[in-house]
């Protein structure tokens, strides 16, 4: 019979309290990105708006990425809309509210 020896027990790591500096909050308002998002937001800040074959040029992604780019601007807090005008349907912003 062999004598078992108790499990040495290791001191529980405790969770560190984050202060409020350093929690993640969303911000009140959209913070601008750059890069190729910031390229589809110039050309959805456009009078005309822009449309995904616009932007697939644009950006040089497939038209699935130019949706999911799309999506992720409006989950980010940009108010991205589809507009459609003779015929025509282009992504555009809304305009700020007051």
């Amino acid at each position: 019979m062999t004598k078992r020896t108790p499990n040495k027990t290791r001191p529980r790591s405790r969770a560190k309290k984050k202060s409020p500096a350093t929690s993640t909050q969303k911000p009140d308002t959209a913070k601008r990105p750059g890069g190729k998002l910031g390229l589809i937001l110039d050309r959805l800040g456009r009078k005309t708006g822009a449309t995904i074959d616009e932007l697939v040029d644009a950006t040089g992604w497939q038209k699935h990425s130019v949706h999911g780019a799309l999506s992720r601007l409006r989950s980010g807090g940009f108010a991205v809309r589809l507009e459609s005008t003779l015929g025509r349907k282009a992504y555009r912003l809304a305009p700020a509210e007051a």
